[in-house]
């Protein structure tokens, strides 16, 4: 496969070459140091792989294909491997032009694209085992390093943090880890846990549209798929365009040129309002919507929503239907009987494409409508108490350390939401491990620091591309937590929760600072 040179990678190249030039020593050390340890999952995973999802196989694939891109991709002429497998040099490209994501404490500013998840060199490299390089750090230095930026005044009065080497689950680090802090946007770490965990990686959200045989009326069902677009451009994602030409040509096999339209929002329960009100950050928490009810051409970051998202979907699918030659009356709510005849679907990407999408871009539509999914799979209420429930029994049944935590909703917009520290690399860690294929994308899906996501102009320099974090971000709320490759090789989950802080900017260069700290320390 041959891939033009792009002008933005051109530009970007010496960035990405300085980047990748201090990042080499550290894959060429984990790569001859993991063989052993992917051998031995590769030799465990023959006799799972008949009984485990398709998710299995494309992770122990990546697993061990992972060491020899990282080592490779980083001496690379350009940006693109041979097999056309999505680099993080091919964000960065794109992230000198515009930088996407959502940063719940700014102004919105220009709209953004979101540009698809990264491979995850150094995640795949530490779970390759890399902790058999040395020993794991030294607390003692660890903390000789840590705590004195850990007491920087901009993390306000009683910041949290915890350290976890992800090879052995031994905590290398603390501070105030059980303190229950409000965790912003790191909460859409503990949803994905929670969603991939309850519906598996492969799960996908469908949209239909049913014929109720006697009225001629054409229902369209909300799947609960938040990713359904009515663009020209799909980009893989589900199209409601697609769907109005499926609909139209089997509404016409049938002989049916006009219909009552009709839309079926009954998959979820309660008041679809976030508690925080109108807000751009998100639309009305709906089971039918159409590009997150955006009326601009944006795709991430806030913007402002219809006043009612399903209404709006309803109303462009009878548009598309229109053009298409069924003649269809204004939409109004309805709920399909058992009786309608299912007259075509589209359906979303796999769950863990719409995790990565979340976590990269810190999309707040997408977790409120994991979280209700959760609620769904584990028999609760689709609604935010339920969400609330299921996501807390679902980590809970992973035997995470849930006590003090409080999921008031999926996102991590609810100032009542609650987590710790600790729970935060335990969960980290729970989707890295071997065991639990299925969580990877909770890891695969962070922001590269200065390549991707909420992180693409943050460590521009020091960390870069090595530091994969969520951000979280409120007014007087900032947080940081996911991995990092050390100077040795080591794999390490970390979290910071700083509330109470009166600088976001401050704050925000102090949590960078800490985890450039673990990406350099070296402290064993």
């Amino acid at each position: 496969m041959v891939v033009p040179e792009l002008r933005p990678w051109r530009a970007a190249r010496p960035h990405v070459v300085r980047i990748t030039d201090a990042v080499r020593p550290r894959l060429a050390r984990a790569a001859a140091a993991a063989q052993p340890r992917i051998a031995r999952l590769a030799e465990a995973g023959k006799t799972q792989v008949g009984r485990m999802p398709k998710t299995w196989q494309y992770t122990a694939g990546a697993a061990t294909a992972g060491l020899a891109l990282a080592a490779g991709v980083v001496t690379a002429a350009g940006p693109w491997d041979s097999s056309g497998q999505r680099t993080a040099e091919q964000d960065r490209a794109a992230a000198l032009a515009r930088s996407g994501g959502t940063d719940h404490g700014r102004a919105p500013g220009p709209p953004a694209r979101p540009r698809p998840a990264p491979s995850a060199e150094s995640v795949l490299t530490g779970l390759g085992g890399v902790s058999t390089v040395k020993s794991a750090p030294d607390g003692k230095a660890l903390a000789d390093a840590l705590t004195p930026l850990l007491k920087d005044p901009a993390l306000g009065p009683r910041p949290a943090a915890a350290v976890v080497d992800v090879t052995t689950g031994r905590r290398l680090y603390a501070t105030n880890p059980d303190a229950p802090l409000t965790p912003a946007s790191t909460t859409k770490i503990a949803t994905a846990v929670a969603a991939l965990s309850a519906l598996g990686a492969d799960h996908r959200l469908t949209t239909r549209a049913a014929l109720e045989p006697d009225t001629k009326e054409v229902v369209l069902v909300g799947g609960g798929d938040p990713t359904l677009t009515a663009r020209e451009a799909i980009d893989g994602w589900a199209s409601l365009r697609v769907l109005a030409d499926r609909t139209a040509a089997a509404l016409a096999q049938r002989g049916v040129r006009e219909v009552t339209l009709s839309y079926d929002t009954t998959l979820y329960a309660g008041p679809p309002m976030h508690p925080i009100g109108v807000n751009p950050n998100l639309a009305l928490v709906s089971p039918l919507m159409a590009d997150e009810g955006r009326t601009n051409d944006s795709t991430s970051g806030p913007a402002t929503r219809v006043p009612d998202p399903a209404a709006d979907a309803a109303r462009r699918f009878g548009d598309l239907l229109k053009s298409r030659g069924i003649k269809a009356t204004a939409p109004g709510p309805s709920k399909a009987t058992t009786r309608a005849k299912t007259l075509a679907e589209v359906s979303s990407p796999p769950l863990s494409t719409l995790v990565e999408r979340m976590l990269t871009s810190s999309d707040n539509d997408i977790a409120e409508a994991l979280a209700r999914q959760t609620a769904i799979a584990t028999g609760d209420s689709a609604d935010f108490a339920g969400a609330d429930r299921a996501v807390s029994a679902q980590l809970r049944e992973l035997g995470l350390p849930v006590a003090g935590a409080a999921f008031k909703d999926g996102s991590g917009l609810d100032r009542a939401d609650r987590l710790t520290a600790g729970l935060l690399t335990a969960l980290l860690t729970k989707a890295a491990d071997p065991a639990h294929p299925e969580l990877r994308p909770a890891l695969t899906g962070l922001p590269v620091a200065g390549f991707t996501g909420t992180l693409s102009t943050r460590y521009t320099d020091g960390a870069a591309g090595v530091v994969r974090a969520k951000t979280g971000t409120l007014t007087g709320v900032n947080a940081l937590a996911g991995t990092t490759v050390d100077r040795d090789g080591r794999l390490l989950a970390f979290a910071f929760l700083a509330n109470d802080t009166t600088s976001p900017d401050a704050a925000q260069k102090a949590l960078d600072k800490a985890a450039t700290t673990l990406a350099t320390c070296g402290c064993g």
